[in-house]
């Protein structure tokens, strides 16, 4: 950076005893207007080389195209869309698959195709290979599921593994299978909240890249609780394509690196 007398913007490090890694994030603006990337690469490959490092040099302008997989719940779709439309999330979307029709009029409303692929458990292997077809033909650079309430079979999360996200309550652990609110207003819980992490073979466990909580009390119904945790899922959601559209997320075996703004 120094000798190409680069600016930086910003910049964030961290040092991972645990793994013997170091972790750094830069972002710069370069001297000049006819900036050489070819001749920055190369020359930065052999100083990389000697403290063997792994690197990466990314375009702030990338816009990366990003598909999305939906159900019912419009919440995290429609998020997604309006940050997308206002300039909030620099990013393509240039398919929408759901295994339900009904959230077909935003697609439209937005000049999206949206494919429509219901899925029963005899269909479940052929849908999926076209939903594995679909981003392929669409040159999908991520997915992510908003709310798609599906379990992916182990072909398509090793298809998708390291870059697919998926939002769900933090309340799994504790409360899984149907109604997990009514279940967490059952057990008077003092707050609801949300996990947005990487897709893996292991189910609702890949590594975290984003959380958020929302303080409840005992005057909250199970409506209540919904709608609470909803806006904190369409929230994590967001947060978790920013960082990694913005590529401040770091892997580090089962966990992440986040380097957040």
């Amino acid at each position: 950076m120094a000798e190409s007398g680069n600016y930086i913007d910003e910049i964030h490090s961290f040092d991972d005893r645990e793994s013997n890694r170091f972790f750094i994030r830069i972002e710069f603006q370069p001297n000049t207007d006819n900036f050489n990337e070819v001749q920055f690469n190369e020359e930065f490959s052999v100083r990389a080389a000697e403290f063997e490092m792994q690197w990466e040099l990314t375009e702030p302008e990338h816009r990366p195209r990003v598909a999305i997989l939906v159900s019912k719940y419009d919440h995290c779709l429609n998020d997604l869309l309006y940050r997308h439309r206002t300039g909030q999330l620099n990013i393509e979307i240039p398919v929408i698959i759901s295994n339900h029709p009904d959230l077909e009029h935003l697609a439209k409303w937005h000049d999206i195709p949206y494919y429509h692929l219901p899925i029963s458990k005899e269909t479940k292997p052929q849908q999926e290979a076209e939903i594995m077809k679909l981003l392929k033909e669409y040159d999908t650079e991520l997915v992510v599921l908003a709310r798609y309430m599906q379990v992916l079979s182990p072909d398509l999360c090793t298809h998708l593994d390291g870059w697919a996200i998926n939002i769900h309550h933090s309340l799994l652990p504790g409360f899984k299978g149907a109604r997990p609110y009514h279940q967490a207003w059952e057990k008077g819980v003092k707050m609801v909240g949300a996990t947005a992490h990487y897709v893996n073979n292991d189910l609702d466990e890949g590594p975290i890249i984003a959380q958020g909580i929302q303080s409840v009390d005992h005057a909250y119904y199970p409506e209540d609780l919904i709608s609470k945790g909803q806006d904190v899922e369409r929230i994590t959601l967001f947060n978790a394509v920013r960082y990694h559209i913005e590529k401040r997320v770091f892997l580090s075996g089962s966990r992440t690196v986040v380097f957040g703004n």
